[in-house]
């Protein structure tokens, strides 16, 4: 009976023991803790890794558009494209391939007809090149009108520029991304500035021809 008596009172001892014992209790928190704090690591890198690269397409389209629309009155010719697809696409550095998918990148001069104030494309060069004469997008407030009849002025031109990218997460926690990827994409609209319009030629002819309507 005493055996007994001591084997219970031990059990109570040790039960008591494990019932004041605190040693584990930051494992036990870290155990659930840690997973939380890894999910909101990885998207906090995913996301900043797409807001880095959403700013390097619109620096990219800015730069397609400016470069450009600053080609002297004789006009632009495939070399000088080939010169801007290159400085611009060492702005995506370092997200470019192999490692991130090829940027897709088009310049256009849009015409405006000053009838209907519809854009159409006169030339367009890139990834992904408009047919010529197509409707074009243009906002509205780049449309010069006359300041008394409100009239389109005539002779109005842009240089347009498209650049986008696709985005692919390389850990999709929780789907908080599209599962085919994000497309990252902008625009940017940009006058001539040397002449009325940039009047594209495959080569240099030493002839400046009139501008496109």
């Amino acid at each position: 009976m005493k055996t007994v008596s001591q084997i219970w009172l031990r059990a109570r001892r040790c039960a008591g023991d494990m019932l004041e014992d605190r040693s584990a209790v930051a494992a036990a928190e870290f155990v659930w803790i840690a997973p939380v704090v890894l999910v909101l690591f990885f998207c906090t890198v995913e996301f900043s890794l797409a807001v880095a690269i959403d700013r390097k397409v619109t620096l990219m389209a800015r730069t397609l558009s400016d470069l450009t629309s600053q080609s002297p009155p004789a006009g632009i010719f495939d070399a000088d494209f080939t010169n801007f697809f290159a400085a611009a696409n060492g702005i995506m550095t370092p997200y470019i391939p192999p490692l991130y998918p090829a940027v897709s990148a088009t310049i256009t001069e849009i015409y405006i007809d000053p009838a209907t104030g519809v854009g159409r494309a006169e030339w367009s060069k890139g990834s992904a090149p408009r047919a010529l004469n197509t409707t074009v997008p243009v906002p509205a407030g780049l449309i010069v009108t006359d300041p008394v009849t409100h009239a389109i002025l005539p002779g109005q031109y842009l240089i347009f520029s498209e650049v986008g990218v696709l985005f692919t997460p390389t850990i999709n926690f929780a789907n908080l991304m599209p599962a085919a990827g994000l497309n990252l994409k902008d625009v940017s609209y940009t006058r001539p500035r040397q002449a009325a319009c940039v009047v594209y030629q495959p080569t240099p002819t030493g002839i400046t021809p009139p501008c496109p309507t």
